[in-house]
């Protein structure tokens, strides 16, 4: 039974470290384009992150630390058991400090950090999966650097079709619909393919159907409404409305996919104690995600501003247009890698994202020493997660 409360309580801290950190990935640009206030970001993610892992989460966490440790090769579940304890441990710590330190670093590099480590120590290199690891490494470079690249695209695209023009209020009438169900669309898609598990062809289906009625409704809308003196707010009105919808989508998902970080090991160290053996794929009862969802949302509420200032003001300024460009660019970025197969960090898409905003203004708007900062933090998250796992797991042995 000591065993069990000492798994849980393990397992919820790492989830209060990923809600933590990882708000910002939902909430921060709609805050920093003040789109909605900090409070009101807090309560909204807490509430969606917790029904996004309630609802979807059993979807991504049946497999454990995404295949990076072979545990057919650990004889004794027992070291399995201390194993998964040592890589939350290590997870939370350095998730932890990262957000003191305001810094946005992955969660699912944190982990997959932390079960290398205690794989190393178990069984020695034959007992990584080093391809897994490549990939993940390869995240490093591709993750920020394709999404800063669609959001500068998208964010000159939105300059040159709406800002620059004569009448912007009147130009965001006709193409603003545009970018919105194409928007909408690429949720629609990412939440049936990323979240939901389902094939391709019914997210495009869904995407194309959702798509085409905000499109609509949103056309219908625009054609209404009178343009004032201050053509540039009538257009950051347009796209405020449009960030809040998509940073909730993100934080709803964010829920659902990254609950399997805090979960999945739990979910292994319970089995073990429970059943005294080990399985590749488990079934995860409601209440562990219960207990997920709960984590990530007192780790919103308590210290998510942390991370959320950094990426949100601390890179570059942000409004309204900018943020739909975040957002837009991030979904669509993630999405395409889903489809692909191909690992990719949310948080480091983010990050490019706003930081190919800025750069799309000019390079004096973006605070390159935060910028360095953070990719510091993002180079030393597994090495760390991994020595510390790694000592852990030889201690507690």
């Amino acid at each position: 039974m000591l065993l069990i409360v000492g798994a849980f309580l393990v397992g919820f801290g790492m989830a209060f470290a990923i809600g933590a950190n990882d708000v910002a990935n939902s909430m921060a640009t709609a805050v920093g384009a003040k789109a909605i206030t900090p409070k009101q970001a807090v309560l909204i993610a807490s509430i969606l992150e917790f029904l996004g892992a309630i609802l979807f989460g059993a979807h991504v966490t049946k497999t454990i630390a995404k295949g990076i440790v072979d545990l057919n090769m650990i004889s004794d579940p027992n070291n399995i058991l201390i194993g998964a304890f040592s890589a939350l441990i290590a997870s939370t710590i350095w998730i932890l400090l990262a957000t003191f330190w305001g810094m946005p670093v992955s969660t699912t590099h944190s982990i997959v950090g932390g079960m290398i480590g205690f794989g190393l120590a178990a069984g020695g290199l034959q007992i990584v999966n080093w391809m897994t690891l490549l990939k993940i490494v390869i995240t490093w470079v591709t993750s920020p650097l394709i999404g800063g690249a669609m959001a500068y695209v998208i964010f000159k695209f939105i300059s040159f079709s709406i800002l620059h023009r004569k009448h912007p209020a009147k130009a965001a009438k006709y193409v603003a619909p545009i970018l919105l169900g194409v928007a909408f669309y690429t949720i629609a898609v990412l939440f049936v393919v990323k979240t939901m598990k389902k094939d391709i062809l019914l997210g495009n289906y869904a995407g194309i159907i959702i798509g085409f009625i905000v499109f609509l409704i949103s056309f219908l809308y625009l054609r209404k409404a009178k343009v004032g003196d201050n053509e540039y707010d009538i257009v950051e009105k347009i796209f405020k409305k449009a960030q809040v919808v998509t940073s909730c989508y993100v934080s709803f998902s964010h829920g659902a996919n990254d609950v399997a970080n805090a979960v999945g090991p739990l979910a292994l160290m319970y089995i073990i104690i429970t059943t005294g053996s080990v399985k590749g794929a488990i079934e995860i009862p409601k209440y562990i995600l219960a207990l997920g969802g709960i984590g990530i949302s007192f780790g919103v509420a308590i210290l998510g501003y942390r991370v959320m200032k950094t990426v949100g003001q601390d890179i570059t300024e942000l409004n309204n247009t900018r943020g739909f460009s975040i957002d837009f660019s991030t979904a669509t970025t993630v999405l395409i890698a889903s489809t692909m197969g191909m690992p990719i960090s949310t948080t480091h898409t983010v990050v490019g994202a706003v930081s190919g905003v800025g750069f799309a203004r000019g390079i004096e708007v973006v605070n390159v020493g935060i910028l360095k900062n953070i990719i510091i933090s993002w180079f030393v998250t597994v090495p760390f997660a991994a020595g510390v796992s790694a000592l852990l797991y030889i201690i507690l042995t």
